[in-house]
């Protein structure tokens, strides 16, 4: 796993910044992320992939240890698809 503490100092070190500017914009970069998904707005980073907001709707599922139904409200889920150059790399 890979966090995002590790991604600062890797951006930091290939950058020739402190780890403490890589942090603010690694940050940054997830915090406008969060933000559109917030307002509804789809992300699309080039050649890395989209973020967008999917709606679920409520439905019933069940209680695994009781089978007793019960009612899965309604919410929101931010869903990423990788862009083609992440899928070769992937599978390639």
């Amino acid at each position: 796993m890979t966090t995002a503490n590790e991604i600062a100092d890797k951006i930091a070190a290939e950058n020739s910044l402190t780890k403490t500017q890589a942090k603010a914009i690694v940050d940054g970069v997830f915090k406008a992320i969060a933000d559109a998904a917030a307002s509804g707005a789809e992300t699309s980073i080039a050649g890395f992939g989209k973020f967008k907001v999917k709606d679920s709707p409520a439905r019933e599922g069940r209680n695994p240890s009781t089978g007793a139904t019960i009612a899965i409200a309604a919410s929101k889920k931010l869903t990423f698809t990788p862009a083609k150059a992440i899928k070769d790399v992937l599978n390639g």
